[in-house]
């Protein structure tokens, strides 16, 4: 990096941080640290919406997964527009008549404190694991590419956020957003365009989706019923829904946005707004991935996109192996480039050359064998190296062929948008540790500055605790999956707490209880033998469509047992009920 990236990196992070603080200094009760004193715009809600759910993970991982594997990916958001119609209907109306500072205070109302504290429980395990991979993603790929140490990039990431958010809470974060949201999607922009630029003159953008396309880049969508598959249309439009209104709808992350909103009204256009502009995000997102896969169809490319791969090999008896193994890959490439050219000359001419195509994909099979082998030699060399280099797929293109200072702009992307979604999550964290467990729970009655100064500590004791888990940390197979492999496990369970709350009268507080209690421990189940039973890993069952269970396991199992185990309860509440009136 040079040291205009360093200026254009330090002084966009800074003014992120000290317009945040400043301006959002000096809540004055727990209404305007929690819901900003319900005075958000909706164009802010939408917008900081976005921001929490497009961590630094959407942008390290995401164009890695699509150079791997393809724009399948986007499938996983086709339920998304529906989840937010659904939420807009049903989710916002009932929180505003409530008037709860966080969604799991709904519960109680409709069901018991014991539920109640049940979904905040679950809640604050799969954020604080999921805050702490916030932090994590984007620090691990900074330290090993840049040399930087990783638990001090943890410890310089968790305490920018922490500075702000601990000033400000929901205002600072909603706030601090907008900037966050321009920065990453000038960002995205600029580099998506500077990506075709770097492609041979006589590119068209067809001639490189052609290139994609016979390289198998470009299959958007997968009708099969395979439940091996993780990206389908059929897991999308279920699994996708069910973790999108999960998320969206009782994640107090998301909810804490749309609950600061002016009005229903407001906060549902803001959520309607993320309905519109989310999925052609990571559809841009995922093409930059796939252009930037074009682009190495021309360039020489190492055998592993993780640097410390490269070290650990040349510290080892497999040195050489390895370096005839990258000399094919060079003249793999010579070839491709070859080849690629010859077919953009065909396609100019309005001709889809099959022989030519099909050489392409012999040479993209060639390829990943000598990938395999490279991983192979990288595992002889440490048994415990990560070979899986799809999230550093995208960093290795930035910090080697973009222009002094928009490195520095992209590495402010990655920054910025892990501290957007953890800003989130520790006021998410904070607030259900407040309002939920601490706050209802505590005998004594207190004023509304103690309760202020406890979301407060609140937010630095998970700010803390986020922190901690980001330097103990270890990488996963792909870091955006790895997220929401963890809200898939919880999610489907409180979901269902939630829809059985907001569709049934029926159904009573034990019966819903005992049901979520049952549903997570079979989703625990479920998920112990489909990935780590079977042999070499292998994935029985796609992780999304752990929402769709959870969440239908909780409703039938709650509908069983009040039917059968706490009938004479429901009897019993009617006939109170009855005499009431």
């Amino acid at each position: 990096m040079q040291l205009f990236d360093w200026i254009v990196l330090i002084a966009t992070l800074l003014f992120i941080v000290i317009y945040g603080a400043w301006k959002t200094r000096g809540s004055k009760n727990v209404d305007d640290y929690i819901l900003d004193n319900n005075t958000t715009p909706w164009f802010t809600v939408g917008l900081s919406v976005m921001a929490t759910q497009a961590s630094a993970i959407t942008f390290l991982s995401t164009p890695g997964q699509a150079f791997h594997d393809g724009m399948g990916f986007v499938q996983f958001y086709f339920g998304l527009p529906i989840a937010m119609v659904v939420i807009c209907l049903t989710f916002i109306p009932i929180y505003h008549k409530y008037k709860v500072y966080t969604a799991y205070e709904y519960l109680e109302k409709r069901f018991d404190l014991k539920t109640r504290s049940l979904a905040a429980i679950l809640f604050l395990v799969q954020r604080g694991l999921g805050t702490g991979i916030t932090i994590y993603a984007p620090s691990i790929i900074l330290s090993a590419l840049l040399g930087w140490n990783l638990t001090y990039t943890n410890i310089i990431i968790g305490i920018l956020v922490i500075i702000y958010t601990f000033s400000g809470g929901t205002k600072a974060v909603n706030v601090t957003q907008k900037q966050q949201m321009f920065v990453i999607l000038t960002g995205m922009m600029i580099t998506f365009f500077l990506i075709f630029d770097y492609l041979p003159n006589d590119m068209t953008f067809d001639n490189a989706l052609h290139i994609a396309g016979a390289n198998q880049k470009m299959n958007i969508v997968n009708f099969s019923f395979d439940l091996d598959e993780k990206y389908t249309f059929w897991s999308g439009i279920t699994g996708g829904f069910f973790l999108a209104l999960a998320y969206f709808g009782t994640d107090q992350s998301q909810v804490g946005r749309y609950l600061s909103g002016k009005s229903v009204k407001e906060s549902q256009m803001g959520l309607i707004m993320n309905g519109f502009l989310k999925v052609p995000m990571q559809f841009l997102i995922l093409l930059t991935g796939v252009m930037v896969f074009v682009f190495f169809q021309f360039n020489v490319t190492p055998l592993n996109f993780n640097p410390n791969n490269k070290i650990i090999v040349e510290n080892s008896k497999y040195k050489t192996e390895y370096q005839n193994l990258q000399k094919e890959l060079d003249q793999l490439s010579e070839n491709e480039k070859v080849i690629n050219l010859l077919y953009i000359d065909q396609l100019n001419q309005d001709y889809d050359n099959p022989t030519l195509r099909k050489g392409l994909v012999d040479l993209a099979i060639k390829e990943k064998e000598l990938r395999a082998k490279a991983k192979e030699i990288i595992t002889k060399a440490d048994s415990k190296a990560e070979t899986n280099d799809k999230d550093y797929v995208f960093f290795y293109f930035i910090l080697h062929y973009l222009p002094k200072g928009l490195i520095g702009l992209l590495l402010a992307v990655i920054i910025s948008a892990a501290m957007s979604s953890t800003a989130s999550g520790l006021t998410a964290l904070a607030s259900t540790t407040a309002i939920d467990i601490y706050k209802r729970n505590i005998k004594e009655e207190k004023d509304e500055k103690h309760y202020l100064n406890a979301s407060k500590l609140f937010t630095l004791m998970w700010g803390i605790i986020a922190i901690a888990f980001a330097c103990i940390a270890t990488l996963f197979e792909n870091l955006i999956q790895l997220v929401n492999i963890i809200g898939s496990i919880f999610y489907g369970t409180v979901l269902g707490i939630f829809l059985v709350g907001f569709y049934t009268k029926k159904i009573q507080g034990k019966s819903i209880y005992y049901s979520a209690i049952i549903s997570q421990i079979a989703i625990f189940i479920i998920y112990y033998f489909t990935n780590f039973i079977y042999p070499s890993g292998a994935e029985k069952l796609g992780y999304l469509w752990l929402n769709f269970i959870g969440a239908l396991l909780t409703i039938i199992l709650s509908y069983l047992l009040q039917i059968s185990v706490f009938k004479s309860e429901e009897e019993l509440t009617t006939l109170v009920d009855n005499s009431i009136t």
